[in-house]
């Protein structure tokens, strides 16, 4: 039987392109004689190198010539004569890039606006709560009527390097914690003086703070919470050597942010902090040991956006300032009790 080829398409942010791994696990599992490539952002590119499923990583690079860069995208991929192209990314560019693949079978949501050129495509859902890897599952199923019969695994899946976990086992003396402070977008980010409020009140536990390189001043600043227990980690690790760290960790504080997901793809003990967004956006921590964390009292101006802004709209940022500091606390002892 000749091997199917399929190209999977999400553009986004770092937690959405970790969100896919569901896609790749549920079609290597159940869709026979297949293989993936993937196209994802120039930010992500390392989560799936050397990934068991993957094959081809393709990159658009957006930050220096985005268009021409596409042109030449879809250029490639026209030539590799892929059977399958399923694009979870709802926007014009990467619809034109899946409308002229040339691809046997194109398939994508039908908010997309040249998804009147797919031969399959899928409501985007909307429900209140539902996860964005059931969203994700619904384009699968109608791409694949054939997985109807089977049951979809809805966790999430990185495979981080041998190199990896020997990297951060230098790290992994006795027991540790693991905060990721930090988020693109201001509104969705626990406060820096939280933070260090959550810290001065841990127990007598090694804390490593997590980022990229941008967010080294950030965590240097929190870090003078408590000096001598906490270690700046940010922009040391790549993101498969976080998440091989915080897999052992026992619990990750985040933000609504890319790290939530990390934890989730490691099934890793998991606090989530949610400020200016909710969990009804459908973007909750996956884990098997998971709590989120937001203010106890609800407040008309929240959610004020789905991506959050880099500054509160209405000036007094209350749903991050009025989160119970003991509630997260809750959540560190909950899960040593569960160890």
């Amino acid at each position: 039987m000749k091997t199917k080829k399929i190209l999977l398409i999400q553009t986004s942010f770092i937690g959405d392109i970790i969100l896919l791994s569901t896609v790749l696990e549920n079609l290597q599992k159940h869709v026979k004689e297949i293989s993936i490539d993937i196209l994802i952002n120039q930010n992500s590119q390392t989560l799936y190198q050397k990934h068991p499923f993957v094959g081809k990583i393709w990159v658009w690079n957006k930050k220096e010539n985005k268009y021409k860069n596409l042109l030449q995208l879809i250029k490639n991929i026209r030539k590799e004569k892929y059977e399958v192209v399923l694009n979870f990314h709802r926007f014009f560019s990467t619809g034109l890039l899946t409308a002229s693949s040339g691809a046997k079978l194109k398939a994508g949501f039908s908010d997309n606006p040249f998804s009147f050129l797919y031969q399959k495509s899928a409501p985007f859902p909307f429900e209140k709560g539902l996860h964005e890897v059931d969203r994700n599952h619904a384009l699968l199923l109608a791409t694949f009527p054939e997985l109807t019969k089977v049951e979809l695994s809805r966790s999430p899946v990185l495979y981080p390097t041998a190199e990896d976990f020997a990297l951060v086992k230098n790290y992994q003396h006795g027991l540790y914690m693991c905060i990721c402070p930090s988020s693109v977008w201001f509104t969705k980010q626990f406060p820096k003086e939280r933070w260090m409020a959550l810290i001065s009140l841990l127990p007598d536990i090694k804390i490593y703070l997590l980022g990229a390189p941008g967010d080294h001043a950030l965590c240097e600043e929190i870090r003078q919470a408590r000096p001598e227990k906490v270690v700046n980690l940010a922009g040391q690790l790549s993101l498969l050597q976080s998440a091989a760290l915080m897999k052992g960790a026992a619990i990750n504080y985040v933000n609504d942010s890319a790290p939530l997901h990390l934890a989730s793809a490691m099934n890793a003990s998991v606090c989530a902090i949610f400020c200016s967004t909710v969990t009804d956006f459908g973007f909750y921590p996956l884990s098997e040991k998971s709590w989120v964390v937001e203010i106890a009292e609800p407040l008309y101006c929240r959610p004020c956006g789905k991506h959050g802004h880099q500054a509160c709209p209405e000036g007094h940022f209350k749903c991050a300032h009025e989160i119970p500091i003991q509630k997260a606390l809750e959540a560190f002892h909950e899960a040593e009790k569960s160890n």
